[in-house]
């Protein structure tokens, strides 16, 4: 806001927009104030906010910018109170008490409910597929105590513990939650997710979150893709037992990932070419996957299709190569210290625990094979001192020695480079050919991007809140923001195949971008603002627009969002 010109009687009145009227046209069509409004209701007459209001401020903070909570008021007072859901004033109201305790108040609502009808709006408004949906988790790491944070239950609903457990973000020395999150193979879009334990194991999640994907969808018919903590008995059994179809990696520690490597030295599988893709560098061959029917299903029955792609191939070869050299290379520093005077092994067997540490450290004990020489060091001294003669008795002294003598297994290592850039899938859909089983689990990475959505641009980590119910509710904001910008990205997306748009302007210099985020996509609006000039007496003279630009307007038009949220 600009202050009164001196002497004059008008008054400029600045507010931004930024890319808030395109994260509110996309609220808009989910229905979002409806339904928050609905579950979350203004029931208290002495409530200066209302909850849904508060709510709606966090959503689109987390979608544009994400502050803190304390930092919510201040984030909001320069934008036009319109597209934040606002009204005049009402900007100072959002301080950290009262945006937290809209939290509880989301936390108390049938959130579950709340979720699946906007969940279910989304899939019938912007026609997503749900046929194939993938699931994963990550570790959401606090900092801090959390003494309250101890699984308890608020209002008959149980609240995540937050506790030590495997930390995805290699920081054990910090607690965390577990988020679980499941997206469509249609443009990697959100579609359920769950806050655990934060010491809550991967493989005992998998049950529960297919059986609320089936709740909420009404269908069992849908492929169900996950990494290798899917692939357990139980698990699978209760998919298939309920005409489920799921595909998963058959883990490494598996007997028919052991049985499969040994057939494979002296059989040669029926290869089956199922994807190529060109190399990073116009030098680079291309990269390619071969699909092949294991010669045997797994233990539980289901179906195994092995899968050999040309770079992993390349990259398997390498890193034992690697691990040869760095084996080889700790062996001979081994025999340095055994040949110093100084060295403390002084047993056969001290040695060859110590050359078996090395090499089980690096990984390479499979391939290289070590025997220790020992020998005697004998040593003559004068029994006396004085200068030798004829009659100088002299005492001898023997220590042992010892020394490593290594040699390659060439053998194990031509075992070993015969299975080389393979791996299993496990499924148990007889339908599908292995290069629909492939093409399904490599959608898995786009699931993966959606975390790092929510730690790198959502920034969910550190939190800022040490209530766990007020925690999960604004975990529950950070998956409505994720929605949003899933959508945006999705529907960007097809509108520039659809009109054979390749690329757009959207990174620094005009540089080309073929797959917009919805970062970048929103960040080129930044700096729109709308402009107000008034009077003395505070009345409305006239309203300056923003001015687009033609990509601004392009993109809004690819949105199918009316220039006008900016102009009109």
């Amino acid at each position: 806001m600009s202050p009164p010109a001196p002497g004059g009687p008008y008054r400029l009145v600045t507010r931004q927009l930024g890319a808030l009227p395109v994260i509110d046209w996309f609220c808009a069509r989910l229905g979002l104030g409806a339904l928050l409004e609905a579950f979350v209701p203004h029931d208290d007459a002495r409530l200066k906010l209302a909850p849904a209001t508060a709510i709606g401020v966090v959503v689109r903070n987390l979608a544009l910018a994400r502050e803190p909570v304390y930092a919510l008021g201040r984030w909001a007072e320069p934008f036009d109170p319109v597209p934040l859901g606002l009204a005049d004033g009402q900007a100072g109201l959002l301080n950290d008490d009262r945006v937290g305790r809209m939290l509880a108040r989301l936390f108390d609502a049938d959130r579950a409910s709340l979720l699946t009808r906007l969940v279910l709006d989304a899939v019938a408004r912007f026609s997503i597929d749900c046929s194939q949906l993938h699931n994963d988790s990550t570790s959401v790491t606090v900092t801090g105590r959390y003494p309250g944070a101890d699984g308890r239950v608020r209002g008959g609903k149980p609240t995540a513990a937050i506790t030590f457990g495997h930390n995805k973000d290699h920081r054990p020395d910090l607690k965390q939650l577990v988020w679980i999150l499941t997206v469509t193979a249609d443009g990697a879009v959100p579609l359920a997710h769950r806050v655990v334990d934060g010491n809550t194991s991967d493989d005992v999640t998998h049950v529960d979150t297919w059986d609320q994907l089936v709740a909420l969808l009404g269908r069992t018919d849908f492929l169900y893709v996950a990494d290798c903590k899917l692939a357990t008995r139980d698990t699978m059994d209760h998919i298939h037992r309920n005409r489920g179809r799921f595909v998963s990696v058959l883990p490494a520690s598996r007997k028919e990932d052991k049985a499969f490597r040994h057939w494979v030295v002296d059989h040669e599988p029926n290869w089956v070419q199922a994807a190529r893709r060109r190399g990073a560098r116009l030098d680079d061959p291309d990269d390619v996957w071969q699909v092949a029917e294991a010669p045997w299903c797994s233990a539980e029955g289901y179906r195994v299709v092995w899968v050999r792609s040309s770079a992993k191939t390349a990259y398997d070869a390498q890193a034992r190569a690697d691990r040869i050299a760095r084996g080889s290379a700790a062996l001979d520093e081994l025999n340095q210290r055994l040949a110093s005077p100084k060295t403390r092994m002084k047993t056969t067997v001290t040695v060859e625990q110590a050359a078996a540490a090395a090499l089980e450290r690096i990984g390479a004990a499979r391939w290289i094979t070590v025997s220790v020489e020992e020998h005697l060091d004998q040593r003559f001294r004068q029994d006396k001192r004085g200068r030798p003669g004829a009659d100088t008795r002299y005492r001898k002294t023997s220590r042992p020695r010892h020394r490593l003598t290594y040699t390659l297994d060439d053998t194990q290592v031509a075992r070993d480079a015969a299975s080389d850039g393979c791996y299993p899938l496990i499924s148990n859909d007889p339908g599908m050919t292995g290069a629909e089983l492939l093409a399904a689990y490599k959608y898995q990475p786009n699931l993966e991007k959606r975390h790092a959505q929510l730690k790198g641009t959502h920034l969910v980590a550190p939190m800022f809140l040490h209530d766990p119910a007020r925690i999960e509710a604004l975990l529950c904001c950070h998956f409505i923001a994720m929605l949003i910008h899933a959508l945006i990205e999705r529907h960007i997306r097809q509108a520039m195949k659809t009109k054979g748009i390749k690329q757009l302007s959207l990174y620094p210099e005009d540089r080309a971008c073929a797959a917009p985020t919805a970062a970048r996509v929103l960040d080129i609006f930044t700096g729109l603002a709308r402009h107000h000039l008034t009077d003395q007496h505070g009345q409305l003279v006239q309203i300056f627009q923003p001015e687009l630009t033609e990509l601004q307007a392009l993109v809004l038009d690819l949105l199918e969002i009316p220039r006008s949220v900016y102009t009109g």
